[in-house]
């Protein structure tokens, strides 16, 4: 990995293609995603993706936890090598470090943590799916964790396009700086 003098990091999380699945019209997230990676890797800063993913089985959905137990026989019987492959306009290079998380946050139940202590991350610019999930989740932990956030605004997106606006507009910015992707490519 090249030398990264900003000690900032890209994280891509869940644009696993069967979460993208679920959202109506892909294409403009798929779009700048895409081009939020490609600054990146032309800035040398690295690129992080995180996906969602179980063992066989499911041993880590418990019964006490609503949003996963919900969907446990589903994800028992899903195949965890598809359902975690993220979509090809997105996908990492060898390069690339890719993160398997076992909750909504891209922190719980995943090495996330460790591999930006070993990289000297301080700042991550975050990008995903869901902006009610993965995003919200990840920009609480993180900023507990005291680290400088960036939340590209149009680099996430969320089947509820009012709680998008909402998040983005009046939650995330008491925790971190919200650019478009137009304003973060400029910067």
């Amino acid at each position: 990995m090249a030398n990264n003098t900003h000690h900032t990091a890209l994280l891509v999380m869940d644009m696993q293609t069967a979460i993208l699945g679920m959202l109506p019209n892909t294409s403009t997230i798929l779009d700048n995603v895409a081009a939020a990676i490609a600054h990146a890797r032309s800035q040398n800063i690295p690129v992080i993706y995180v996906v969602v993913g179980f063992r066989q089985g499911t041993p880590e959905i418990s019964s006490f936890n609503k949003g996963f137990a919900a969907n446990k026989d589903r994800f028992a019987n899903t195949d965890m090598g598809a359902f975690t492959t993220i979509h090809p306009a997105v996908a990492p290079v060898e390069s690339d470090i890719v993160v398997t998380k076992r909750r909504v946050s891209a922190f719980t139940g995943s090495d996330l943590e460790v591999v930006l202590r070993a990289q000297g991350i301080q700042h991550l610019v975050l990008t995903g799916i869901a902006t009610s999930g993965v995003v919200l989740s990840t920009v609480r932990e993180a900023a507990d964790k005291d680290y400088q956030l960036t939340v590209l605004s149009n680099g996430c997106a969320d089947g509820d396009e009012a709680v998008h606006h909402l998040l983005t507009t009046k939650v995330f910015p008491r925790q971190a700086e919200v650019l478009s992707l137009e304003e973060w490519l400029a910067k």
